[in-house]
C-alpha cells in the first residue's frame, strides 16, 4: 500500500486516515468473532457448573430427607411413629416459617429494584455539571 521509498512518518495524513478507515472495521469485525467465539465457550462452561450444582442439590436433597427419616426412627424409639412423625413434621414447618420471614425481609429490602446510590450519585454529578457551566 505505501511506496516502499517513503516512511510511515513521510505518507500524508489523508492516506493514513483512509487506510485506518479501511482496515478499522476489519478489527472491530475481528474483534466481535473473538468476542463472540469467547463468550460461547464460557457459557458452555457455565451450563456444566450449572448442571453440578443442580446434580448437587439434588443429592444434597435427598441426604436431608435421609436425615429427617432418621430424625422420626430416633424419635419412635420412645413414641408412635405416627407421633414421631408428627413431630419431626412441625418443627420443619416452623423453621419454613422462620426462613419464609427472613426471605420476605430480604426481597422487602431490595425493592425497589432500582439502584437507588447510583441514581442519586448521578443527580449529584449532574448538578455539579450545572453548577460548573453557570
Amino acid at each position: 500500500m505505501t511506496n516502499p521509498q517513503t516512511t510511515p512518518s513521510e505518507e500524508p495524513l489523508g492516506a493514513i486516515v483512509h487506510r485506518l478507515s479501511e482496515q478499522i472495521p476489519e478489527l472491530v469485525r475481528s474483534e466481535l468473532r473473538l468476542a463472540q467465539a469467547e463468550l460461547t465457550e464460557k457459557g458452555k462452561r457455565a451450563g456444566v457448573g450449572i448442571g453440578m450444582f443442580s446434580a448437587a442439590g439434588l443429592l444434597a436433597y435427598f441426604g436431608l430427607a435421609g436425615l429427617i427419616t432418621t430424625a422420626i426412627l430416633v424419635l419412635a424409639l420412645w413414641l408412635p411413629y405416627w407421633a414421631a412423625a408428627l413431630i419431626i413434621t412441625g418443627v420443619l414447618f416452623v423453621v419454613a416459617g422462620g426462613v419464609a420471614l427472613a426471605g420476605k425481609r430480604e426481597v422487602q429490602e431490595a425493592t425497589p429494584p432500582a439502584p437507588e446510590r447510583t441514581i442519586a450519585s448521578v443527580r449529584e454529578d449532574v448538578e455539579a455539571v450545572k453548577g460548573a457551566h453557570r
